[in-house]
């Protein structure tokens, strides 16, 4: 098992801790952000495969900025990755 910790960029959420094991999401914490909205992606992705949450989060936008949480997280899903492998 495997948790790492992303600074987020251009987002209302400061960082993001994500733990990984075997290609499967295990946790997910935002710190900052729209608590609500953030605890129930957390939920959501938990059990799911990286590519699954990359598929379907990556490239979200939020108020016309560039980026997201939900596509933040997918990086920080990219970066477990790399450290894993």
């Amino acid at each position: 098992m495997k948790t790492i910790t992303y600074r987020t960029q251009g987002t209302c959420s400061r960082f993001i801790e994500v733990t990984g094991e075997n290609g499967v999401v295990v946790d997910v914490k935002f710190f900052g952000g729209c608590d609500g909205n953030l605890q129930g992606i957390s939920k959501l992705v938990k059990g799911m495969k990286y590519g699954e949450v990359i598929s379907r989060l990556k490239g979200i936008s939020c108020n016309g900025k560039p980026t997201s949480c939900p596509d933040l997280l997918c990086h920080a899903i990219g970066q477990l990755m790399s450290e894993e492998e």
